[in-house]
């Protein structure tokens, strides 16, 4: 699993690798370069009000002159890191709390846009960028309140109460804190969710790729066997021909094993997509199905027991069901580590009535963490929890929490209908069960 999530970042889902465009940033900048022109000559000649426009002005021509810069330096195509777009925001809201404060303050209608930059980076910086940005957006704040140069109003035409700027500055602040507090948690929740549902897409082509490779092992043994049935049968006739003093008679023999060699291969094959689900025509029972995706993970020191049955009370056969990569794949994680967790013995147990079809698998070892057993199923639970892993007595061989293993088979199971819950036995060990409708996975033959 720990494999699959450094695929993920190969693939470029890196969280810190590039968020944001450079392109993106530059595009935004030019717009609000292009609005607070726009805005200063209207107020300054089209409305009277005598404003500092030069010094304005050279606010924001140094935004202008960055964004120059940026695309002389390095291509507009290249992505941002979490740390550069953070500074690059830095600057913009400094940039714009600058020319605040020097056409009014928080008396100026745009000062909302302070919070542009921090709302940017709720929606595409990582948690601690954005709380950083919403840091610098309160000391912004706190500063426009109190020190800024008054917009030149007509005497007498507009004034603002000093308890409304302290509201307006409270609103501003509480907006930050909002924009850094939840909407970055619900975008961070949504990225770590894309990322686990791409892992998910690729565990799962594995094992369907392992499926078409076990129908073309079984198609090719098919298409083989013949000819070299023809091959063995001229052999034999040839050796029967030769006289036993024949310099050519080893090479017969020879020949022979050979061609015995190469059915003795293909039978092999023949049988292999059986035991790993590529086999085209794989209506089995539920017990085979389970004993497939435990075979490839035991081992001689740790006891696998499976128990199958009825329920009490219940006259229901055995249902007979698909061979499923996604079973497959989701049950063989969930019994590779309760064999990597048990001390010497790990029970899982099938039952199935006429409704449902339900499997425990249940190790002797030291149980899932009470501190994340509630979260499991949850996406990179090992990347959010790293309090947790200096004590998490079930961590995945390469030190990392199962999380994301987790996350991948509780979808793949979900998506055939199953139920899975996950629980710590009275005694000692960990449990995991699923339940299925037995509608949902029985096929009728």
């Amino acid at each position: 699993m720990k494999t699959l999530f450094k695929r993920q970042l190969e693939l470029g889902l890196q969280p810190d690798q590039g968020r944001v465009r450079l392109r993106t940033l530059v595009l935004i900048r030019w717009l609000a370069l292009c609005g607070q022109t726009t805005a200063l000559l209207t107020v300054h000649f089209g409305i009277g009000l005598e404003l500092e426009l030069i010094p304005a002005l050279l606010v924001v021509l140094t935004s202008g002159a960055l964004n120059v810069a940026q695309i002389v330096t390095r291509p507009a195509s290249s992505w941002l890191r979490n740390k550069e777009a953070t500074m690059s925001l830095a600057f913009d809201l400094m940039q714009v709390s600058v020319l605040l404060s020097l056409t009014g303050g928080l008396t100026n209608p745009f000062s909302i846009l302070i919070l542009g930059p921090v709302t940017v980076s709720a929606s595409i910086l990582s948690r601690r960028s954005t709380l950083c940005l919403s840091a610098l957006a309160i000391l912004m704040v706190s500063i426009n309140a109190f020190w800024f140069m008054p917009l030149p109003w007509p005497e007498g035409s507009f004034y603002l109460h000093p308890l409304y700027l302290y509201g307006l500055w409270a609103a501003l602040v509480f907006t930050a804190i909002f924009l850094a507090v939840y909407v970055s948690s619900l975008t961070e929740e949504a990225r770590s969710m894309g990322l686990a549902l791409v892992a998910s897409q690729m565990a799962l082509a594995r094992e369907q790729k392992l499926s078409a490779l076990g129908g073309l092992a079984a198609a090719a043994a098919h298409e083989l066997g013949s000819p070299l049935g023809t091959m063995l049968v001229v052999a034999k006739e040839m050796k029967e021909e030769l006289p036993p003093d024949d310099i050519y008679l080893a090479d017969v023999e020879l020949l022979i094993s050979e061609i015995l060699r190469c059915r003795e291969i293909l039978q092999n094959l023949a049988t292999w997509p059986e035991e790993d689900g590529g086999d085209p025509y794989n209506i089995i029972p539920i017990e085979s199905l389970i004993e497939a995706a435990v075979i490839p993970h035991e081992k001689a020191d740790v006891s696998t027991v499976i128990s199958a049955g009825s329920v009490e009370g219940s006259n229901s056969p055995q249902p007979m069901v698909r061979r499923s990569p996604e079973i497959l794949h989701s049950l063989g994680l969930f019994v590779q580590n309760a064999i990597q967790f048990s001390r010497g013995k790990v029970e899982i147990s099938l039952l199935w009535d006429e409704r449902v079809i339900s499997l425990v698998i249940q190790d002797n070892g030291p149980g899932f963490d009470p501190q994340i057993l509630r979260q499991l199923g949850d996406p990179l639970l090992g990347s959010k929890d790293k309090a947790l892993k200096s004590h998490d007595p079930r961590k995945e061989e390469d030190g990392e929490h199962m999380g994301l293993g987790v996350f991948i088979a509780t979808t793949l199971l979900t998506h055939t209908g199953g139920k899975i819950t996950y629980d710590n036995h009275a005694g000692g060990g960990a449990l995991v069960s699923v339940v299925w409708p037995r509608q949902r996975l029985e096929v009728t033959i």
